[in-house]
Order: structure tokens, then C-alpha cells, then sequence
């Protein structure tokens, strides 16, 4: 059950996961694109209040719990080998179907999530940029390699240039900077087409620490029994031949 909870607490885990600089970049490769509709305004959902909405978070989390504790009882075999790419693959395709078949958000997902949640009451352009350094920065997946700098400079151009601070929806504004940003992806060798495929490795890194971590997790569990009396002359256990399906 405690694995069962790992995978299923997606937002604090993966960042910690994620905090090497390749991961980084990936997650800042996507982020940087900056697609329009995290400028655009929505209208903010009707909050719930007191009880009324504890037990709505409650009965959600609940919903999807069960849900993804299903998907894996019914998906197919995980082999726990975060060595094998093959295995690796494998894995992430499979809790990818846990997490849509449970309504989860993926790692990607969670980020776009986390941004249009901390910002949605941001008018100006330059908070929105900072509040989004400063969420990369919390989870661990800020990268100084001087691109929020170039954007900066961006917005400082177009701010000049239209001569007042560039509020998220100034149309003509936001044009000139959308402009900008992609002269700066270009340089950086970004592409939008190119978004799907940032995605895909990341899944996949998180996959791999995912099942380095399960590993982990197993064979300390297995060495914990074997010290016991009654397991010292069972034949050693191996990790892959094990189906963590028969432990939901």
C-alpha cells in the first residue's frame, strides 16, 4: 500500500525527483515556449466552503485512489528493472494509463496545473514571469543558463516600446512578446512542434527514478527477511521475477 501511495502522489515527489540539471531543462524547454493560453484570463471556479469542501477534496481523492489502485490490479506486468530502457518504457506506459484511466495529471500536466493555479490573478506580465521562475525555483527546476534574462530583456523591449507596463491582456502587447519569445526559442534551438517529444523524457526520467526507488525500496525489504530465522535458507529472490500486483 505504501508503494501504491508513492505513485499516486504525483506533485512533491516528482519535483525532488527531477532536481538534476538535464531534467531541468527539460521541464524549462517546455515552460520557456510559454504557450498563449497561460496569458489568457479565465474565469475562476466558485470556491466550496468549509466542510462542503473538505469532503468534496476527500471524496475526490478517494474516487481516484480507488481508481488507480484498479488500473494497476488490471494493467499488465511491471518489471522492476530501471537498468532496462525496455523496462523503463514499459513502466511509464503503464502508469501512464493508470494515471488516465484515474484522472491524475502527468508530470507535465502537474507543472501547467501549478502555473495557471498561481497566476490565474496576475495582471502584468513581469509577476507572471517572476512567479513563474520562482515556482521553477521551488521544485528544484530552475536553471540558470541565462534565458529567463533574454526574456526579461524581451518584455523590457516591448515595454519601451509601447511605453507602459505590458499587462496579460493587451493583445497588441502580448503580439510583440510572443514575437520576441520566439526569436528566443529559435536561438535556443526550441521548438512548439517539439513540445510532445520534451514530454515523452520527461515521463521517462521520472519513470526511471520511479523504478530505481521501488528497487531500492524491495531489495531492503528483502534483505529485512531474510535476516528472520524461518527465511535464512530460502534460494535468494530475483527483484524482476516479482509482480507487484499480487501486493495491491
Amino acid at each position: 500500500m505504501a508503494f501504491t501511495s508513492r505513485l499516486l502522489s504525483r506533485s512533491k515527489q516528482m519535483t525532488q525527483l527531477c532536481g538534476g540539471s538535464s531534467c531541468s531543462q527539460v521541464i524549462l524547454k517546455k515552460e520557456r515556449a510559454i504557450p498563449v493560453r497561460f496569458f489568457a484570463k479565465e474565469a475562476a471556479t466558485q470556491a466550496l466552503a468549509g466542510d462542503e469542501m473538505l469532503k468534496s477534496i476527500f471524496m475526490d481523492v478517494k474516487t481516484k485512489f480507488s481508481a488507480a489502485i484498479a488500473a494497476l490490479k488490471q494493467g499488465e506486468k511491471i518489471t522492476i528493472a530501471p537498468e532496462d530502457p525496455a523496462a523503463v518504457a514499459h513502466y511509464a506506459k503503464v502508469m501512464k494509463t493508470v494515471r488516465e484511466k484515474a484522472g491524475l495529471y502527468s508530470e507535465s500536466e502537474r507543472i501547467d496545473h501549478s502555473i495557471e493555479e498561481e497566476t490565474e490573478d496576475i495582471l502584468d506580465v513581469r509577476t507572471y514571469l517572476e512567479t513563474v521562475k520562482e515556482l521553477a525555483t521551488q521544485d528544484h527546476l530552475f536553471v540558470d543558463d541565462g534565458a529567463e534574462a533574454m526574456m526579461m530583456e524581451a518584455l523590457e523591449k516591448v515595454e519601451k516600446e509601447i511605453k507602459k507596463p505590458l499587462m496579460r491582456n493587451d493583445k497588441k502587447g502580448m503580439g510583440l512578446l510572443m514575437a520576441e519569445f520566439d526569436k528566443i526559442n529559435k536561438k535556443l534551438g526550441i521548438r512548439a512542434e517539439d513540445l510532445p517529444k520534451y514530454e515523452e523524457e520527461l515521463e521517462l526520467k521520472i519513470a526511471k527514478a520511479e523504478l530505481e526507488d521501488l528497487k531500492a525500496d524491495v531489495l531492503e525489504a528483502i534483505e529485512t527477511q531474510r535476516k528472520r530465522e524461518e527465511f535464512k535458507h530460502e534460494p535468494p529472490v530475483d527483484v524482476k521475477s516479482l509482480d507487484i500486483r499480487n501486493f495491491l
